[in-house]
């Protein structure tokens, strides 16, 4: 059986959508002439070697069962790429066949649908890649001369390369952001600090230009020379010294680990300095802490601070506990001291689409009977 083979290359650059990391892939398209004789077809054949050029280092080859692999592609002509020959440990690829009609053009074409992993003598493939019936036809014109002609198209993945060019099979593993903790050693450290926050016996060194680009309130005292701020010593005699050592950790790294103990007077500090997330997470963590003591307090507290969703929180669960909050001592005080908040309330709980809440009311005393 004779096979003659004729090769031409082009190379074709196909971009992953991945920041600096750009692959690169070969093809390799070869055309593949073998001479079949019909009498013979059961033979197990194989073509010659092919690569994409003289510096290639890959070898390949095409493996045809013209009478199929097994019985279930008996009737079909089976055929394969095979990796001869590789320099690399593995290499990943994808690959096209068609036959060539009797006017040089493809027909048949059957490609495979992702890049598959060769080692040096594996073969991919497909084992019905034509009906035998089907290419013995000749009104089919596969056969021009007796000839079966295949056409083999070969994309080879390279390896990744960098900026330069150049390959480079190491992989870039970016380090995970370590910004918050930096920051949080700046402020646990006091490096390079310039001014102090003084709040009762306890002193805190922190940085000007970090508290000034959290907060406008800093920045306006930093800037303009405030009486708060004296010889770079700010004092702050209306936050406790955990609340503020709590609040300037949130300033420095954007959390709160003790958030949920201090949450009604880290709402408080947040506000007065405008740290907008800092009051949110403290209004959130309030919502969840709601009880039937509490919630007047914490209506009262979002009133005063202008917290509205806890607002909002707070009187929706006051009308949904209303017979168990009336009996708590923060109702003494809504109604005491906070007539306005008690009114709306009520106004709440009127324009409610849920049926009214029936309050706890002395049971009826019976008329006798005569």
């Amino acid at each position: 059986m004779l096979f003659s083979a004729f090769a031409s290359s082009s190379i074709t650059t196909m971009v992953l959508v991945v920041v600096v990391v750009v692959l690169l892939v070969a093809p390799a398209a070869q055309l593949i002439e073998a001479a079949v004789c019909r009498e013979e077809m059961g033979e197990v054949l194989k073509s010659s070697t092919f690569s994409a050029g003289p510096s290639d280092k890959l070898k390949w080859c095409l493996r045809i069962n013209p009478k199929g692999l097994d019985e279930e592609s008996k009737d079909y002509l089976s055929l394969y790429l095979l990796l001869v020959a590789c320099n690399k440990t593995e290499v990943r690829a994808k690959f096209k066949f068609s036959i060539l009609n009797a006017k040089r053009e493809e027909t048949k074409a059957m490609e495979s649908q992702r890049a598959y992993r060769f080692v040096q003598g594996k073969d991919w493939g497909f084992k019905k890649f034509i009906r035998r019936d089907f290419l013995l036809d000749e009104s089919n014109g596969l056969l021009p001369d007796d000839r079966l002609s295949i056409f083999c198209e070969v994309s080879v993945v390279a390896d990744t390369v960098n900026v330069t060019g150049q390959s480079n099979l190491m992989q870039f593993r970016v380090p995970p952001c370590r910004l918050s903790d930096d920051f949080s050693n700046l402020f646990e450290k006091s490096s390079f600090s310039d001014c102090i926050l003084a709040s009762g016996v306890r002193e805190f060194q922190a940085h000007k230009a970090i508290l000034a680009s959290r907060s406008p309130v800093f920045q306006a005292m930093f800037a303009h020379g405030m009486s708060e701020c004296q010889n770079d010593r700010v004092r702050i005699d209306d936050i406790e010294p955990e609340v503020l050592k709590e609040m300037l950790r949130f300033m420095y790294t954007g959390g709160a680990p003790h958030l949920e103990r201090m949450a009604d007077e880290l709402l408080a500090a947040a506000d007065k300095y405008q740290l907008e997330r800092l009051k949110v997470m403290c209004e959130q963590a309030l919502c969840l802490s709601l009880t039937n003591d509490n919630a007047c307090e914490t209506l009262i507290l979002a009133d005063l601070h202008s917290a509205e969703h806890l607002k909002m929180q707070s009187i929706e669960f006051i009308n949904l506990h209303a017979n168990e909050v009336m009996e708590s001592d923060g109702w003494k005080i809504l109604v005491k001291e906070h007539p306005q908040l008690l009114e709306q309330v009520f106004k709440a709980l009127a324009t409610q689409q849920t049926p009214p809440i029936v309050l706890n009311q002395p049971p009826r005393k019976r008329l006798r009977q005569f």
